[in-house]
Order: C-alpha cells, then sequence, then structure tokens
C-alpha cells in the first residue's frame, strides 16, 4: 500500500483538499507567462498590462476547460 493510499484511507477528505492547495501554484505561472509573454510583444506598460490580463484570462479559461474534459471522461469511467 503506497503512502498516498493509505493517507486516502485513513483521511478521505484529504485528497480533494490537496487538489485545491496544489492548484495555488498556477497563480505565480500564469502571471509569469502572461506577462513575459505580453512583453516580449510590447514596450509600454499600458499595453504590457492589457495584453497580459487577456493573455491570463485564455490560460485560465483553457485550464477550466482541460479540467472540465478530464472530469467529464472521469465521470464515464
Amino acid at each position: 500500500m503506497t503512502p498516498i493510499s493509505l493517507l486516502a484511507t485513513m483521511f478521505p477528505g484529504l485528497i480533494p483538499l490537496l487538489a485545491v492547495v496544489s492548484l495555488w501554484y498556477a497563480v505565480p505561472i500564469v502571471v509569469s507567462v502572461s506577462l513575459v509573454c505580453a512583453a516580449t510583444r510590447h514596450e509600454q506598460l499600458g499595453p504590457i498590462l492589457h495584453h497580459a490580463l487577456r493573455f491570463g484570462i485564455w490560460i485560465v479559461v483553457f485550464m477550466a476547460v482541460v479540467m472540465g474534459v478530464l472530469t467529464l471522461m472521469e465521470s464515464l469511467a
């Protein structure tokens, strides 16, 4: 029995909580990727922030769609 499965049997509510906590790691990654991508295309601060916001929203929506597809596939299995 692996340590994760042992924890899952002892504390059944722990695994979803760990999944929610690990989603917070995506926030600085999305912010930094969107800012770097925007800074490579623009020189002024205003257009950089505007492009970074649009690109960050695009990344979050894409991640949500992928998560929804994976959830659907899990429920069908």
